[in-house]
């Protein structure tokens, strides 16, 4: 038997190859092992999570044995001790749909559903800029697209990296989910258009601009989408064949954003020429525009739930303003923000919760019933004290000052609505949830605060229904 054959017997059939000087050290050798060990604990560390499937059971349990089945849970039943977690119901418990005993409440559930706890934050290792983000029709994961044209997928209750992908030559700038949620269309750069599968399998590419392609957006059908791009204009197409159907020109300089309204036959689009317009998908035609803005348009969105009748945008003139299609006036501007909004997103939800986003990393939410209107003799004046009537704005509800480091480009709500994610040029993916009961350091966190010190977001609490300690 061979010296080498007798130390594999010797040690049980385990080879151990070490670098000469760590054969001569047997001390050296242990600390290596022990730093091994060490580092093999660290990776065993919680990963932190968003549970929303007991409250979701604990719902539909209540409601089976005739609990708050026509009547909303009170604003008071959730007080702030860690044991009244469990009446934390889901998002859709605390809907306008679901509002039948508005007496007993007085004002908005949805004040009980604002995301503004810094839950996780996600990043590649080679970090790039994230344009857009989606969750996935079943709300399992979060595809992230970014300026590299890779796809990552994020698990979306435990935050974990899942896989990545190349799936454009240039920069991906948008992506648009089908409404029966069987397929994916993203546009890039160089104005190409992908189809995707839900398994991400590509089946068809188009050519749909000459430049960048800026927002993508489904007929309610699924029969046709729409496209936007840097060319200033919009077009639709087939979605079965890939052919062109129509081009719609009005716009004199990029078409940053564009929406398809879910029930009637009505398109809008925003621009870098400070126009808003809406447009008659059959005709070809614009039937309004609106002249409200003084800088480029950088969002437009139709409200997906309650009455959807309002349109949401948000400028580079550091204002938000809600159109109201039955009336086709603006019902409320919001001049709440010191700089520059970048993007808005409506609560799939509370037809009133509006969230923007700025080009200085903050976030704010509004609550657009808590306005008004000065028009109503029946209502005293001032009844709410947000409401500056001498602007017809209305304050934010919650304001995050330091979500991000840098601009916001995207904000997507889980399709649940207890989770937001947000994304933008400081290359990170950030998840949001509500705030637990008992919870001191809610609004201590860096966001609030802007202490970051070293990492600092891998203090972070690593789970969202524990009681820090106030220190």
């Amino acid at each position: 038997m061979s010296y080498n054959s007798y130390q594999n017997y010797q040690q049980g059939g385990r080879i151990h190859k070490q670098p000469y000087h760590q054969r001569e050290s047997g001390s050296n050798f242990s600390q290596n092992l022990d730093h091994q060990l060490a580092s093999q604990d660290k990776k065993q560390a919680f990963r932190r999570t968003v549970d929303h499937g007991n409250n979701m059971a604990r719902w539909f349990i209540e409601k089976s044995l005739g609990i708050n089945t026509r009547h909303q849970q009170p604003i008071g039943v959730v007080r702030p001790e860690s044991s009244y977690l469990i009446d934390l119901l889901p998002s859709l418990a605390y809907s306008s749909s679901f509002n039948l005993d508005r007496r007993n409440n007085k004002n908005n559930m949805g004040a009980l559903d604002l995301d503004t706890k810094l839950v996780h934050l996600s990043s590649n290792k080679v970090k790039h800029s994230i344009n857009t983000v989606k969750w996935t029709p079943e709300g399992r994961r979060l595809l992230v697209a970014s300026h590299s044209g890779e796809f990552t997928l994020w698990n979306g209750m435990t935050f974990n990296f899942e896989t990545i992908m190349q799936a454009h030559e240039s920069p991906i700038l948008t992506m648009q989910y089908s409404n029966n949620d069987e397929w994916l269309l993203s546009g890039d750069q160089n104005g190409t258009v992908k189809y995707w599968q839900p398994n991400f399998n590509n089946v068809n590419n188009i050519t749909a601009h000459s430049n960048g392609v800026r927002d993508i957006a489904f007929s309610p059908n699924d029969s046709k989408f729409l496209t936007c791009g840097d060319d200033s204009m919009l077009k639709i197409w087939n979605f079965s064949n890939g052919q062109e159907e129509r081009t719609l020109t009005g716009h004199n300089w990029e078409v940053k954003s564009a929406d398809w309204h879910p029930d009637l036959g009505l398109i809008v689009s925003g621009s870098k020429d400070n126009l808003v317009k809406l447009w008659d998908p059959r005709a070809s035609q614009c039937i309004a525009t609106l002249h409200g803005f003084k800088h480029t348009v950088n969002t437009t969105r139709f409200q997906p739930c309650g009455t959807k009748r309002l349109l949401a945008s948000v400028s580079r003139d550091r204002s938000c303003r809600v159109f109201d299609l039955t009336t086709m006036k603006d019902m409320l501007v919001i001049r709440d923000s010191e700089t520059d909004l970048s993007c808005c997103a409506w609560h799939p939800h509370h037809a009133s919760m509006l969230t923007t986003a700025a080009f200085n990393g903050s976030i704010n939410h509004y609550l657009l019933n808590s306005y008004i209107a000065d028009s109503n003799e029946s209502i005293p004046k001032k009844v709410n004290t947000n409401i500056t009537n001498e602007t017809g704005s209305v304050e934010a509800v919650h304001r995050i000052p330091y979500a991000h480091e840098r601009a916001i480009h995207a904000l997507e709500f889980h399709p649940m609505g207890h989770l937001l994610c947000s994304a933008g040029s400081d290359k990170t993916a950030r998840f949001w949830s509500r705030a637990r009961p008992n919870d001191p350091m809610a609004w201590k966190d860096a966001v609030y605060t802007d202490d970051k010190v070293g990492a600092w977001y891998y203090t972070l609490n690593n789970n969202v229904n524990a009681v820090m300690e106030d220190v």
